[in-house]
């Protein structure tokens, strides 16, 4: 048995496509490190039916740890795979650790930083780099297309505040404006802070009603991807007018600088 076993985690969806892209990223970084990491989602992914999974369960961080305590691995390294300080990892994760800590008192459970860093307000530059080759791409037949950012949205406000400081960050790199905006919110004004909704964009320009839409998802599921929610808001903003033309950019999981800021984040921790 290895010295300590190391996972990536993501939050995890009831989706095929957001545990095949888990599991390649996982596979994509063994090879990068020659070391194995474990595609592990934090929850939901183990209700998939194996037969839509290529025939191989997906699992969650408390089932596997479980089982590989049960083998006698006492030491994890936990890789987070999110953007910023999300509850899941800050909040939920820690009580899954010290839950099984009261059974294993030699447990040692070490989380990386998630892609973020350490400060919300000045992330890490590599983020804004990968949305302006994305950027890049989007922009070069219809250079004047407005350009938007958008996430999930959250109800606490560091998560809010990086992606916030990275589309400020992308817009000192590109000279442009880069509006920052959230799928969703939660109703309450205390929650005001995730506007505006990407539903409610509309185009400045009469004439010329583009928008290039910069995802800061890293995989696809619900949200995110083909047939996902994002994809849907966007048939709204063309049906009623709000745009003549929509670009959306990949998700961020698929850039290569991925496996460099992640390799940087697992190397601190060990």
């Amino acid at each position: 048995m290895p010295s300590h076993s190391i996972f990536l985690v993501d939050n995890g969806s009831l989706r095929p496509d957001a545990t095949f892209a888990l599991r390649a990223l996982a596979s994509a970084l063994s090879g990068h490190l020659d070391t194995v990491i474990e595609p592990v989602s934090l929850l939901h992914s183990h209700k998939i039916a194996a037969k839509d999974l290529a025939g191989e369960p997906a699992t969650i961080v408390k089932r596997r740890m479980r089982e590989l305590i049960a083998e006698g691995q006492m030491d994890f390294v936990i890789l987070p795979l999110f953007l910023g300080p999300s509850l899941a990892i800050t909040d939920y994760l820690p009580k899954v650790v010290e839950e099984l800590r009261k059974k294993s008192p030699e447990l040692t459970v070490r989380i990386a930083l998630p892609l973020g860093g350490a400060d919300v307000d000045l992330p890490d530059s590599r983020l804004a780099l990968i949305l302006k080759d994305h950027l890049d791409q989007l922009l070069k037949d219809i250079p004047d297309a407005e350009v938007a950012l958008v996430d999930h949205g959250t109800p606490i406000r560091p998560v809010n505040q990086l992606r916030d400081a990275v589309a400020l960050q992308l817009s000192e790199k590109t000279g442009r404006v880069v509006q920052p905006c959230s799928m969703e919110r939660r109703e309450g004004p205390e929650y005001a802070f995730n506007e505006p909704l990407l539903e409610n964009l509309a185009s400045s320009d009469p004439v010329r009603k583009s928008l290039v839409l910069l995802m800061f998802f890293l995989l696809p599921g619900r949200h995110a991807g083909a047939g996902g929610d994002v994809a849907e808001i966007i048939e709204g903003l063309r049906a009623r007018g709000n745009y003549d033309e929509i670009r959306v950019s990949p998700l961020m999981g698929e850039h290569p600088l991925l496996l460099e800021l992640l390799r940087e984040r697992l190397e601190a921790v060990l």
